[in-house]
């Protein structure tokens, strides 16, 4: 098992620019609602789904199970 030091230096780049991608998209979405040629898609149980996972990864205080409750929680998308 690798230390939390081992943990960051392995995965920090990675996850930084899956971070910096997420960050982009929801960029591009606020983008399309500003010019008005989209409906806001505020009501589209995708982007409802992507704000949840985002919520349940920024508590501080959680058990390590965030990746399974992740993969439940977009495993109920229609």
């Amino acid at each position: 098992m690798l230390s939390t030091g081992e943990v960051l230096n392995t995965y920090f780049l990675d996850t930084r620019c899956m971070l910096l991608e997420i960050a982009a998209t929801l960029d591009r979405l606020d983008r399309a609602a500003e010019d008005g040629s989209d409906e806001t898609p505020g009501g589209d149980p995708r982007l409802a789904k992507i704000y949840q996972s985002l919520a349940a990864l920024a508590e501080k205080e959680t058990t390590p199970d965030r990746a399974e409750r992740l993969l439940n929680l977009f495993s109920d998308l229609d």
